[in-house]
């Protein structure tokens, strides 16, 4: 449902985020696949890997190649003015891209979320989302948002004499632009349901409690705005430096601010991805309620013993004859 430049790169994403949103129960399918031995339940046959996949091939994938059949022009940026432009594999090209995109992000994210480091698993996302709005900003040449914006070829060359006002009133009242609400009224909303399910799923079980440190609203609130609103921002504002600076020098200095407000460890990106109670620990180290669940009915155990111990020779001197 969108061009299929920018289709891998959200489909990256999107991978990468259901991998993050499920990282605890992933942990957990771990420890049981390791556990057990079970050759059935292997790595390959993780539920959130098959329900990423099967989201992409049943949502993106055709809807994308609908509107490249429906508008090709728009569906290539305008790279193609029309059918006779866009050859046959590209509609075989956006439903494999999608698919593949969303299976390299869920791996690359779950493969950072198993050793502990989920928040670089975080960054998978951040960098799909980005480069899928830097994408649709900017483009290749500067036009990525009249080219979005633009229904047919007629209205991207027009943009100029129109203006953005007119441009995107036009774009707004035509028929791709209702294709792309509809669709993405049921791409994008089961994309969110899944991700905050598992987000809410993950948070019920052990040591949750003690890696949420705001209420549920407020942490599905900061992980939407860190996967969605951060990379908006950093890709406008590096459209805007290119613009200034030109290529070269307006992605280094993109490139420097990126690196200072996501990289330090007492940066706010990282203060605030702690907040949302995404795991933080290898996978073989089980969670902390657990532990203390453990350690508790261990002592339990213990107290009960000792005063079983005692109360055994209390009833063994009353027994006793006088």
């Amino acid at each position: 449902m969108i061009p299929v430049q920018a289709a891998p790169l959200w489909a990256y994403g999107i991978g990468a985020t259901f991998a993050v949103a499920a990282g605890r129960q992933l942990q957990w399918w771990e420890r049981s696949v390791r556990g057990e031995g079970v050759r059935t339940r292997s790595r390959a046959a993780n539920p959130y890997l098959a329900l990423t996949l099967l989201y992409a091939a049943l949502l993106p994938a055709p809807t994308g190649a609908y509107l490249m059949w429906q508008n090709p022009a728009w569906s290539t940026m305008h790279a193609a003015r029309g059918h006779d432009g866009v050859w046959a594999g590209f509609a075989l090209f956006y439903g494999a891209s999608v698919v593949v995109g969303a299976l390299l992000g869920f791996l690359a994210a779950r493969l950072f979320v198993l050793v502990g480091a989920g928040y670089w698993g975080y960054l998978q996302a951040v960098a799909g989302y980005f480069l899928l709005f830097f994408t649709l900003i900017h483009g290749w040449d500067g036009t990525g948002y009249e080219r979005l914006l633009s229904a047919d070829p007629r209205a991207f060359a027009d943009w100029p004499a129109e203006g953005v006002a007119n441009g995107v009133l036009a774009f707004a009242t035509s028929g791709t632009f209702l294709a792309v609400l509809i669709f993405g009224t049921a791409v994008i909303g089961t994309m969110l349901l899944a991700e905050i399910g598992w987000l809410v799923e993950g948070w019920r079980l052990p040591g949750a409690a003690a890696d949420l440190k705001v209420p549920r609203v407020i942490a599905v609130a900061i992980a939407g705005a860190g996967v969605y609103g951060l990379p908006f921002a950093g890709a406008l504002g590096a459209s805007v430096l290119v613009r200034l600076l030109g290529w070269w020098a307006g992605i280094g200095v993109f490139a420097l601010v990126a690196g200072v407000v996501l990289l330090p460890a007492r940066s706010p990106v990282r203060a605030l991805y702690g907040l949302v109670g995404v795991p933080d620990r290898h996978w073989r180290v089980e969670p902390e309620a657990g532990a203390e669940a453990e350690a508790e009915a261990a002592a339990g155990a213990e107290a009960e013993a000792g005063a079983g111990a005692e109360a055994e020779p209390e009833v063994r001197r009353t027994s006793r004859p006088g």
